[in-house]
């Protein structure tokens, strides 16, 4: 019998990418999105995708706030387990708007927690951050290192790993898995499913890939005299498949027969890649050129970001596969055949756009 895993935030970028990969591996998935900034379409192309695994998808339509809609579904299906991924990501909005990132993130994850000890469902994998690295002194980082969150969104992710960490302290019956990753980019190789944020991208990436389809007339890189080889800021870069992977290797580990307790792992590919080198290595796959603006540093911005993965690789027996060549091969992929992501361009959400 497949066990059955419920996906919150399952129609997202990262979530639909470990809803397809989940799918291949023989789970029983249920989403539950409130679409805030999500498409209910990439998890019908990941049905599509998934070929006869797809049948084993189902799709309800539910923010996490709303205890009697999740009460409701908990009822009717047992679940083996929960991978949250559902929550308000953006770092300058949660600025402006930090009482809604609360609410939204906070509260909707106790409610969930809640719910889920109610129904005797105690295992859980969380989409946590780097962010709660703060400004790292030194790199890589190791899961060791200090916590601080330097904005709003950053600390709801603190919180929720503090709460994780009391309910597991308080309850030994709960399986909890962290997981701290880095910058995901790239696309199912299919170019079928992919990254399509609402608005103005907060990302590198998704910015890259609407200057090269001509959205947007230039990327402006923030910052270009870090002490780094060619003044731009270093990050760690991982493909979004590597990243889904993760997470049925965390999945994995919740249903071996030992104890987890709660425990948490860097996931990324242990190299920093300047904007420049990103944006290079853009140009190469797509043919595209990038015309690029240099700007001031954004305040709050760390010069050298990347993670020590040797953790998740001993513990999880997970290692990130693709390189930066293989994540702009496939987000070109996807961009170029989904200029507007999963609308069209009177459906966009920017105005500017």
């Amino acid at each position: 019998m497949a066990k059955k895993i419920l996906v919150t935030g399952g129609a997202g970028y990262i979530g639909s990418h470990t809803v397809m990969q989940l799918l291949l591996a023989g789970f029983s998935v249920s989403v539950v999105d409130n679409l805030d900034n999500s498409s209910e379409a990439s998890l019908e192309r990941v049905a599509e995708l998934a070929g006869d695994c797809g049948k084993n998808l189902t799709f309800h339509k539910i923010d996490l706030r709303d205890r009697d809609a999740l009460k409701k579904l908990f009822a009717t299906t047992k679940f083996d387990a929960v991978i949250h991924f559902a929550g308000l990501k953006a770092v300058g909005e949660s600025v402006q708007k930090p009482l809604l990132y609360y609410n939204n993130n906070i509260i909707g994850t106790i409610i969930l927690l809640e719910t889920m000890a109610e129904h005797g469902c105690k295992k859980l994998v969380f989409s946590s951050s780097a962010t709660v690295y703060g400004w790292p002194k030194e790199v890589p980082c190791t899961e060791e290192f200090p916590l601080c969150a330097t904005n709003p969104y950053g600390r709801t992710k603190l919180m929720i790993e503090e709460i994780c960490r009391d309910i597991q302290l308080g309850d030994g019956e709960w399986d909890i898995v962290l997981l701290r990753y880095f910058n995901p980019v790239g696309a199912h190789p299919s170019g079928f499913i992919g990254e399509d944020p609402r608005g103005i991208p907060n990302n590198l990436m998704p910015f890259v890939q609407q200057v090269a389809v001509g959205r947007r007339p230039a990327l402006t890189v923030f910052g270009n005299d870090y002490s780094t080889k060619d003044g731009t800021g270093v990050r760690d870069y991982i493909h979004v498949v590597d990243l889904a992977d993760g997470h049925i290797a965390a999945v994995e580990k919740l249903f071996q027969s030992n104890k987890t307790g709660c425990d948490v792992y860097n996931l990324g590919t242990g190299k920093g890649t300047s904007v420049l080198e990103m944006v290079e290595a853009f140009e190469k796959a797509s043919g595209k050129k990038i015309p690029l603006v240099m700007a001031g540093r954004r305040p709050g911005d760390s010069e050298t970001v990347y993670a020590s993965t040797s953790k998740a690789e001993k513990e999880l027996n997970w290692k990130a596969k693709y390189g930066i060549e293989e994540m702009c091969r496939d987000q070109w992929n996807w961009a170029s055949k989904n200029p507007w992501g999963y609308g069209k361009p009177n459906e966009s959400a920017d105005p500017s756009t």
